[in-house]
Order: structure tokens, then sequence, then C-alpha cells
């Protein structure tokens, strides 16, 4: 029990001090880019058309919304938090110590990789809601809505079993990237055995695209401008929004917020603050 108090107090540490760097990549995610590029050079000295990074943008949203503004969504966010870190410990003690392997061995890895797989899933279904909540607080920057306020969160908490298909968009592409970025660096880091290269940044380059999508099938459609047209089109599903992502090379979109240029063969517009 302990521990997992531990757990839950640095968790919610890190998450009020990561907040402000989630809000901003869940904007460039959804696509609103508020500041129109402006030429500078890049590392090689080459004049291009650059984008605002991660402080131009909070700067922006300072200006609007004063520094409290960076943490819209900060309360479902560390609800969803704290309770994951709860289930996640509980199911671990329920599924209890695996078939006895040598350690380090594959089948060691395979098994410890399997019992994590089940905390990390069931942990990710029962505070799915609250993601999707914590994203739409986010979105509202877009076209200034109110639709999902901190002062209202515990009654939207009250409603989530009446919303339960509303609040559970984008839940599929989240787990399949928790998983396949769970075994990936895992089983890299036992294959590799050495600390030459980042396994964890090898796997998340490989899931972001699930991240992209999950996101952006969370917001789409909900009655928020930014999950409408012009900036995403409604999607069925969240395998329609991934082929239209990846037509349109945004698989990426969001995924540095540093160093950022000028989308290729895209044309800004002013008014819709976006890039076609």
């Amino acid at each position: 029990m302990a521990d997992t108090c531990g757990q839950v107090l640095l968790g919610s540490g890190l998450t009020v001090l990561s907040h402000p760097l989630m809000y901003i990549k869940v904007l460039v995610q959804v696509g609103h880019e508020p500041l129109p590029p402006t030429l500078g050079r890049n590392m090689f000295g080459r004049q291009v058309y650059q984008l605002p990074g991660l402080f131009a943008y909070a700067k922006h949203i300072i200006k609007i919304d004063g520094k409290s503004g960076l943490f819209k969504g900060l309360t479902p966010r560390l609800c969803a938090g704290t309770i994951g870190t709860i289930v996640h410990s509980r199911v671990l003690q329920m599924v209890g110590s695996s078939q006895k392997a040598e350690d380090g061995s594959l089948q060691h890895v395979v098994n410890e990789t399997t019992k994590e797989m089940i905390a990390r899933s069931c942990a990710t279904i029962v505070t799915h809601p609250f993601h999707v909540i914590t994203l739409r607080c986010m979105v509202q920057f877009i076209g200034r809505e109110v639709k999902y306020r901190s002062v209202d969160f515990f009654s939207v908490v009250f409603l989530i079993p009446f919303m339960c298909l509303s609040t559970h968009s984008g839940l599929i592409p989240r787990l399949l990237g928790d998983v396949l970025s769970l075994w990936i660096c895992n089983m890299l880091a036992h294959f590799i055995n050495t600390h030459a290269i980042d396994d964890s940044f090898f796997a998340s380059m490989l899931t972001y695209p699930f991240v992209l999508v999950s996101n952006l099938v969370a917001v789409n459609n909900c009655g928020l401008a930014g999950g409408l047209p012009p900036y995403a089109a409604v999607y069925p599903n969240w395998l329609h929004c991934w082929s239209h992502l990846s037509r349109e090379g945004n698989m990426s979109r969001g995924n540095s917020l540093f160093f950022r240029k000028l989308p290729a063969g895209k044309m800004y517009a002013i008014e819709q603050k976006r890039f076609f």
C-alpha cells in the first residue's frame, strides 16, 4: 500500500510538471496552428519556413488564458493517473507470480511482459474515459467552448456510465499502441542487452501513430470545433482516421515540438489557423 501511495504521489507530481507539454502536443496533433510560419534557418544554414515551437506556443496560450491556461484538463488527468496506478498495482497482485523461469531468460521476459501487459491494459480501459475528458478539455481552446469545465468535472464523471461509447472513443488504437510499445521495449532490452541505443525511444517512434490516432478519434465529432471540419474529417472509426492521416502524410504530426518546419506541399490558412 505504501509503495502504491508513493507511486501515486510521484506520478501526480510528474503529471503536473509535464501537463503544459502534453497540452501543446495535443493542440498540434489536431492541427491547430495559431501562429503563422516564420522564415528561419535550419542546422545546415538553409532558409526554411519554421513553425512555432513549444515555448512560442506556450506564450501564445498564456497571452490568451494566462498561466493557468496551460493546465486545462489537469484534474481528469490526475484522476486517471491515480486510478490507473491503483488498478495496475491490484491487477499485478491478482496475476501473481508467473511460472518459474531463469532470470534473464527469454521465457522470464515473456512471462513478466505478459503480466505487465494485462495490468497496463486493465488500467488503460478503466481510466480511458478520464483520458478522453482530458483531451476534450484541451481541444476546447480552439473553438473557445466551455462544454468541459473544471467546476463541472464531477458532474461529467457522474455521466460517464451514460456516455460509455463516447468516452471510450480511441480506446482500441491506444491499447494497441501501449501493448506494442511494451513488447518492443522489453524484447529489445532482452536481445540487445546494451545501452548503445534507447529502446524506449525506438518503441515510441514506431507506436506514435497509434497515440496520434487515438487522441484524434477521442475528440472527433464530439461537438467541439477541434473535432469537426475543417480541423478534422468525421471518421466512422479509427481505421478511417489512420487511412486519412496516412494519405495526407500526417502520421507524425505533433511528434516533435522543437525545430518544426512547414509541411511540404501545405498552405497556411490564416483565418482557420491550420494547414491545407
